[in-house]
């Protein structure tokens, strides 16, 4: 990996408390991180494994929200839309014979837009899913958080 690949690993700070959800966000994170730094000739098998996780992950997380009501469906069903719209096109125009390494900026985006998804529309659907199956909020143990100067 170069000095200027990203990198984008699991750490506490993305748990929100709903294990479920915690354990499918881990895997995101560890698949997104191998598109980032896999050998040029994995790049299309590693993108096709996100897609096959992206649209595993997603469907979930509406199943959840369709299962309980939640409020705030439509915004975060449409976010998770528009990663797998971008998804899809950066694999459509690989098919089309643009070179595979055009998925690492997609898979830098992907390593950018995850901790503010989770923070706040994540972080909200985990708490309303604890509030409506347990009757409670989640209480989450962080440690050894690694925090940016």
């Amino acid at each position: 990996m170069s000095q200027s690949s990203p990198v984008f690993k699991w750490n506490d700070r993305f748990k929100l408390g709903y294990t479920p959800m915690d354990e499918t966000h881990q895997e995101f994170v560890e698949i997104v991180q191998a598109l980032l730094v896999c050998p040029e000739p994995d790049i299309l098998s590693h993108l096709d494994q996100f897609i096959v996780h992206g649209e595993s992950h997603f469907s979930q997380e509406l199943a959840w929200m369709k299962e309980t009501d939640f409020p705030s469906t439509d915004c975060h069903a449409g976010e998770h839309d528009a990663v797998m719209k971008s998804v899809y096109e950066v694999r459509d125009m690989i098919a089309a014979g643009s070179e595979p390494s055009i998925a690492r900026p997609l898979a830098a985006e992907l390593a950018r837009w995850f901790p503010g998804h989770a923070d706040y529309l994540d972080s909200a659907l985990a708490q309303w899913l604890v509030k409506k199956k347990m009757g409670g909020v989640p209480i989450v143990v962080r440690r050894n958080l690694e925090f940016a100067p």
